[in-house]
């Protein structure tokens, strides 16, 4: 008690020392959503309707973003959603290629070739399907998409709250990207996805800004070729 005393009898350091950590959490909380807001706001812009994505001329591919996969190899609701809604784009005639990114880094996980099965059970041709086995993350999906599959002019297939930053990093990485949205019903945990998003856009903002290279990258495969030699050998 009498150290606590001490320390507000020599001029109130602990005060200063707390008031400086709250000016530090505070400039962090703004930091934070206004980082939030602004990747949020680019990335928006570039959000379409499906019809207007039909419109499109010259679009390279339509990029379906990776997420969970079932034990039994079928892609989970949201994932099932991202795949329907990017072969409805392709057989609207939006783009004449799919490019599938996700992860497959284990052998007992495969997003991407579940991802291109389900598109063939749907009538895509094998040869229009391309799948990124390296799409670790949505940084290293744009990356690549550029630097391994030639693409320049793309459309994001992923659920909202993840669009926003899609498109960002998209056209922070030169691709010009316009999105559609794959929500076609409530999905659990949504409010922690939209926390966990805050975080995620203000790591993309600087991943953006610094732009390492991707974990792997690997000989070009043009995306307008044949979509058959990124399959499994």
């Amino acid at each position: 008690m009498q150290n606590v005393i001490g320390w507000f009898g020599r001029g109130g350091r602990l005060r200063r020392v707390l008031g400086i950590l709250l000016a530090l959490m505070v400039f962090g909380a703004v930091w934070a959503l206004g980082v939030n807001f602004y990747v949020q706001h680019s990335g928006g812009r570039n959000i379409v309707t499906a019809d207007a994505a039909a419109a499109l001329s010259d679009i390279d591919c339509i990029i379906v973003l990776g997420c969970k996969v079932e034990a039994d190899g079928r892609p989970a609701p949201m994932l099932t959603d991202r795949l329907e809604t990017g072969i409805a784009l392709y057989q609207a005639g939006a783009a004449p290629k799919m490019l599938m990114s996700g992860d497959h880094g284990r052998v007992e996980y495969d997003e991407v070739n579940a991802m291109k099965q389900y598109a063939i059970d749907a009538g895509v041709p094998s040869s229009d399907i391309f799948m990124d086995h390296a799409g670790f993350s949505t940084y290293e999906t744009m990356y690549r998409a550029r630097a391994v599959f030639g693409a320049e002019r793309v459309l994001v297939v992923t659920q909202e709250y993840h669009l926003y930053r899609a498109l960002y990093l998209a056209r922070a990485l030169g691709l010009e990207a316009y999105g559609v949205a794959a929500d076609q019903r409530a999905y659990p945990g949504a409010a922690y996805r939209e926390c966990r998003e805050i975080l995620a856009r203000n790591k993309d903002f600087l991943t953006a800004i610094f732009q390492p290279q991707p974990t792997y990258l690997g000989d070009m495969i043009p995306v307008s070729g044949d979509g058959d030699q990124t399959n499994d050998t």
